[in-house]
């Protein structure tokens, strides 16, 4: 593939709900180019962009692909994004590497959530949006109602450029509103056609379209409000305007299984999208924190942000950038700016999906990929030493489901931890840890799908099989009541023997474990056998009497005891110390403490009912509601993390996906007696197993 300037790059990328077609219209591009020579399709799972073979086995996307094509003097690089709400993060890789956002819906389903979730995403970036209503050549495709449901929920900015002209249930004539032409595709090519006789909503739409050009411009606007006729040019040049000011969102149509569409689509794209030049400029800080404007510049320092990684084990790590600035090649010398290492480019590629291509370098506003850059990770800056400047990262959703990872075999768990951490490079939303208290494995991501993907990979790209299961809950125990308790180790095995004794005062206090002190009078127990009553306690806290969870909450004050000045040792007053601590915690009223977590999640209105009532479900307690814009609110509240588990499946099913929440851990609380009974029944439970 030729090299580009960044004026004639467009960076494009490809987003929707599950099941738009965005995969099959990137096809359907990249085959129109000659960027393939066939014609994928998801479900024979052989397209360009889905190729990894948990999408090949799912037939969806689970992953950002990188795929450019030519296109009347200009490179697109699609970045085609999961629109499956578990594989989000992908998609905020793709938003971080794009200028413009193409927004696709189904012309049989309209409007969905991840319509909008890819519109506010488009929005948050201040990226130009398009959107393109497929699959019309379906019987029960309806254009113009999803047209206006976009209308009504993305407001006056949705503009119309291509509509279709039903006939006999057919959509094979396409209306190019810009150039005022139509095109008949029922023979398989665009064939130039007279203007269908559409009556009063043809006018409607040329008027809706005029409208928007007319506030671009005041000469534009002085011109309409004279009634005079925009000429084709000044239509395409408004719309334009409107696209990369974000005050106009185009709106195409078509059908890419058939190919309806695709050739006005594909030139629209080139006179209306912005190009890298124009968009893809940044605002970066140096090394003091001070703001610095990195433009698009060929000849300028290089700086170049890493938008995704791929971490294979046989060809090793793969990282993607976009160049903001300068050019990358094997003769740069770039610094990571998150390690502060100097990193060394091997060589630089393009992608087109899987296939590389090796390049001389990658220009400003260009995308590409540099293998085996070891110590570099997602989100970190790349630049010349000569002008260090750091960009934004990428901003990922946070985990919202746990579950603990069990291997198939013993033995396997450093494998395990090994390549759950690549995976973990090569998705941040996917979050690997080991709790030391309940000796767990445990992995945490965006829902179900999510955790599968990653042990499918875990299996097929390591060789480690493991299973799933719920992740215990790091209960703790304390006491409600002070006694007073005798510890007396005696042991006689010829010559030496063992003897410790001590009284010991055991009481409730606030404090995250073990608070130790002695009133020992007359030296009853010598100063130096302290520290092993101490060192005994430590280790017997971490083992409650009820259900064997850590002691927290404990002060243990050492006030009385005996020793023999030849049979006591250290190892004896320890040994009195466990003992005292056997004896005296059963009677202090020993109780569970559950963990309890705040509760932010932010819903549409009309489930803040459902909500609250799930939150009364879970034990938990609403706390206070405030509104969150865009028609949603946030409810507060305090559950036990018990309860939580699959919250996250909870909300997504009843929001359809359009809700979202935090759940992060407050304060220890006793737990009610029925929920400590069960508790403490499974604990006796998996004793005896």
């Amino acid at each position: 593939m030729n090299q580009y300037q960044a004026k004639h790059i467009i960076n494009l990328a490809v987003a929707g709900h599950s099941g738009a077609g965005k995969t099959s219209l990137a096809e359907a591009m990249l085959y129109l180019a000659g960027a393939s020579d066939r014609r994928g399709k998801v479900g024979d799972g052989n397209t360009v962009c889905d190729y990894d073979p948990e999408e090949i086995r799912r037939k969806s996307s689970i992953s950002a692909a990188v795929a450019p094509l030519e296109w009347k003097n200009n490179k697109i690089n699609l970045l085609d994004a999961p629109g499956l709400f578990d594989f989000e993060g992908a998609m905020c890789e793709a938003m971080r590497a794009a200028d413009t956002v193409l927004v696709v819906i189904s012309g049989k389903d309209g409007v969905a959530v991840g319509t909008e979730k890819a519109f506010a995403a488009a929005e948050k970036r201040g990226l130009a949006k398009i959107f393109f209503v497929n699959g019309l050549c379906d019987e029960s495709a309806r254009f113009y109602r999803v047209f206006e449901d976009l209308k009504a929920q993305f407001g006056p900015s949705v503009c119309p450029v291509v509509v279709p002209y039903i006939q006999d249930g057919q959509a094979n004539i396409y209306i190019n509103l810009l150039e005022y032409k139509a095109y008949d595709y029922s023979g398989g090519k665009p064939v130039p056609v007279a203007m269908p006789d559409m009556g009063d909503r043809l006018e409607g739409l040329r008027t809706a379209i005029y409208e928007a050009v007319a506030e671009t411009d005041d000469e534009l606007f002085e011109k309409y409000f004279a009634g005079e006729p925009f000429t084709p040019e000044e239509v395409i040049v408004g719309v334009s305007k409107g696209v990369k000011a974000g005050t106009i969102t185009p709106v195409f149509c078509g059908d890419a299984m058939l190919m309806r569409g695709m050739e006005q689509f594909m030139d629209g794209l080139c006179w209306l999208a912005p190009s890298a030049e124009e968009k893809a400029g940044e605002l970066g800080v140096d090394v003091d924190g001070n703001p610095v404007e990195v433009p698009v510049n060929e000849d300028g320092a290089a700086a170049a942000i890493v938008f995704k990684t791929v971490a294979d084990p046989f060809i090793g790590k793969l990282s993607y950038v976009k160049v903001i600035s300068g050019k990358i090649s094997t003769e740069s010398q770039l610094v990571n700016m998150r390690t502060g290492a100097n990193e060394r480019v091997g060589k630089t590629v393009m992608l087109t999906g899987k296939k590389q291509e090796d390049v001389k370098y990658i220009g400003a506003g260009d995308i590409g990929a540099i293998p085996k850059l070891t110590s570099t990770n997602t989100g970190d800056t790349l630049c010349a030493p000569a002008r260090k400047v750091t960009l934004d990262g990428v901003e990922y959703p946070n985990p919202t489901l746990s579950m603990a990872i069990v291997p198939a075999k013993k033995g396997e768990e450093d494998k395990v931890a090994q390549g759950m951490l690549r995976l973990s490079e090569e998705d941040p939303t996917l979050k690997f840890s080991t709790n030391n208290e309940t000796h767990e494995m445990i992995l945490s991501g965006l829902g179900e799908q999510h955790l599968d993907v990653a042990v499918s990979k875990l299996k097929s790209k390591f060789g480690v099989d493991v299973s799933l299961k719920k992740p215990k809950v790091p209960y703790r125990e304390t006491i409600r009541k002070t006694v007073q308790v005798q510890g007396r180790h005696k042991k006689q095995t010829g010559g030496h023997g063992q003897f410790g004794d001590v009284w010991i005062e055991f009481s409730p206090c606030d404090s995250d474990g073990l608070e130790f002190g002695e009133r020992v009078v007359g030296g009853a127990v010598p100063k130096g056998f302290f520290p092993a009553v101490e060192k005994g306690l430590r280790e017997c806290i971490l083992k409650g009497p009820l259900a064997g969870y850590p002691v927290v909450g404990l002060s243990a004050v050492l006030y009385d005891g005996s020793y023999h000045p030849v049979d006591s040792s250290e190892m004896s007053f320890k040994m009195a110390a466990t003992l005292a601590y056997k004896a005296g915690m059963p009677q202090a009223s020993p109780v569970l403490l559950e963990p309890i977590g705040h509760l932010k999640a932010t819903v549409p209105d009309a489930n803040m009912g459902d909500v609250m009532g799930e939150v009364n479900k879970r034990r938990g307690r609403v706390l206070g509601m405030e509104p969150a814009g865009h028609g949603r609110q946030t409810v507060e509240a305090e559950v036990p993390m018990a309860e939580m588990h699959d919250f996250t499946t909870f909300i997504r099913q009843v929001t359809q996906g359009r809700g979202s929440f935090t759940f992060e851990f407050e304060r220890y609380e006793e737990a009610p007696q029925n929920v400590a009974q069960k508790v403490i029944e499974e604990a006796k439970a998996e004793a005896e197993d």
